[in-house]
This record gives structure tokens, C-alpha cells and sequence, in this order.
């Protein structure tokens, strides 16, 4: 069985000042890593009082051409830009379950295919919330999420040591 993306979160839309936060708490699309590949520190902030809020445990969403694949799971609370989109796991939901729901590339490819504009494609809200998604029990989401965790840091190791030997 399945369900749609609009069962298991919700688009944040909390607002929160600039001035709370700074080049580590700032997140846009520029410093979102492509691939999957997670954050760098802000280059600069923007002029505006207020920017969009996120918490630890939300899914940041690159919405800006989204064939490049910028996802993170937010380790830390603080602001984005209004280009990236913030997922919040509804009760009930693994809120890393629903990152690696995110982050499977058939999630880019749907919103790529639902995506407006053709230079700097964006993709649209409301068709990203109709996304089918597994209706996995919640002790299930919990067990596939670890088993994926443990993968994700094996390649992290992985690459670090390529670096290490590159070196």
C-alpha cells in the first residue's frame, strides 16, 4: 500500500530573523552540496528581517532545479532561503524515514517531471505533496532508516579514505 507525501509531512512555513542567525545556521541553495552531498557554510546572508525557520530533524529541499539533487537532514535548527523547501515528519512518521523517502532519486525525477519553468525549473509544491510514498509501519520505517544510516556512513568512511589515499 502506499500513501501520498502530504500523509507522512508538512511544508514548514515558520519564519524566523536574520539576525538570529549566521554563515553556520544559514541555509540556501548555494551552499546546499549537489548529489545528495549535504551543506557548506553560507557565503552570506540575506538583507531581508526575516527568513524561513527550520528545525533539527527537517528535510531541506533544494527547490531550484532540482536534477541536482540537493537534500539535507537538518542536524540543527536555524533559517533558509525561501527556495528551499522544509519537510517536517508528521507524528507518527521516522523523521529519518522520511529524509531517505526524499532523498531516493525517484523523488527528483517526479518532481523534475512536475517542475515549472525550463531555465531554472522549480519544483511545484502542491503536485510534490501528492507524491506516492510506502505506507511502511512506524518500527519498520525506524529498522530502514538505521540500515541506511550505516551505509551512509560506510561511503562517508569510503571517501575519506579515497581522500586520505589521493592525498
Amino acid at each position: 500500500m502506499s500513501c501520498k507525501l502530504e500523509d507522512i509531512c508538512d511544508y514548514v512555513k515558520d519564519k524566523i530573523g536574520v539576525s538570529v542567525v549566521d554563515e553556520h545556521t544559514y541555509i540556501s541553495t548555494e551552499n546546499m552540496i549537489p548529489d545528495k552531498g549535504g551543506i557548506t557554510e553560507a557565503s552570506s546572508l540575506p538583507s531581508a528581517d526575516k527568513t524561513q525557520a527550520f528545525k533539527a530533524g527537517d528535510v531541506l529541499v533544494s527547490n531550484i532545479r532540482p536534477y541536482f539533487k540537493k537534500i539535507w537532514y537538518a542536524t540543527f535548527d536555524g533559517g533558509c532561503s525561501n527556495d528551499v523547501l522544509v519537510f517536517r515528519a508528521k507524528e507518527g512518521i521516522a523523521k529519518r524515514f522520511l529524509y531517505y523517502v526524499l532523498a531516493d532519486d525517484a523523488f527528483f525525477t517526479y518532481s523534475m517531471a512536475t517542475s515549472k519553468g525550463t531555465k531554472m525549473p522549480r519544483g511545484d509544491k502542491t503536485a510534490l505533496m501528492k507524491y506516492d510514498v510506502p505506507n511502511i509501519a512506524y518500527v519498520d520505517q525506524v529498522k530502514i532508516a538505521s540500515i541506511l544510516d550505516a551505509i551512509d556512513n560506510k561511503i562517508i568512511v569510503n571517501r575519506e579514505i579515497n581522500d586520505n589515499l589521493a592525498a
